[in-house]
């Protein structure tokens, strides 16, 4: 392969990682040709960009991008290497569980880079399956500061409206 040709799959990578805030290091090694393509179907589905790249290229795309936290994954890079691309932090690291559960290995996780913070080895697939996207910690923040309202509501629906009723139902809260 040429320098050019290998600066410009450096270059495409480095790209992807800056357009794509979330990326896994997988090994699909041993799929056959339907379970690769079931495989890059469901990627495409989940909005998952799977594409396959060498490993020393793969290895320069973290030098050129001058991160530690990057630099730390280069240990995951041997063997057959593809690489899962996704905006939403989690959602890689569930379809890889969903297909082990499935009864296959693999894909198998080597690493991953989420939120800004790198997780190596296959045994980190449970941290990374717990990991909540951007809206679902919205979702529960706003459910804890409805929280509060609504035991508000429930106290003065309860107590029938009146001034009474409420000071006597924040009583018995207290005790």
């Amino acid at each position: 392969m040429k320098k050019e040709l290998k600066n410009q799959i450096i270059e495409s990578i480095s790209a992807q990682m800056k357009e794509y805030p979330h990326f896994y290091i997988t090994d699909i090694a041993g799929l056959n040709a339907g379970q690769t393509s079931a495989l890059r179907r469901e990627c495409f589905e989940k909005g998952i960009k799977l594409s396959v790249v060498k490993n020393t290229l793969l290895a320069k795309a973290f030098e050129a991008a001058g991160n530690d936290e990057l630099n730390s994954l280069t240990e995951t890079l041997k063997g057959n290497t593809a690489l899962m691309f996704c905006e939403t932090p989690n959602a890689p690291a569930k379809l890889i569980k969903d297909w082990q559960k499935k009864g296959g290995e693999k894909p198998a996780l080597k690493g991953a880079y989420v939120q800004e913070c790198a997780f190596v080895g296959a045994d980190k697939l449970d941290e990374l399956v717990a990991i909540k996207s951007k809206e679902e910690l919205i979702g529960d923040i706003i459910a804890l500061l409805q929280s509060p309202a609504r035991n508000v509501i429930s106290a003065l629906q309860s107590a029938g409206g009146t001034i009474a009723g409420v000071v006597k139902t924040l009583e018995e809260r207290n005790q």
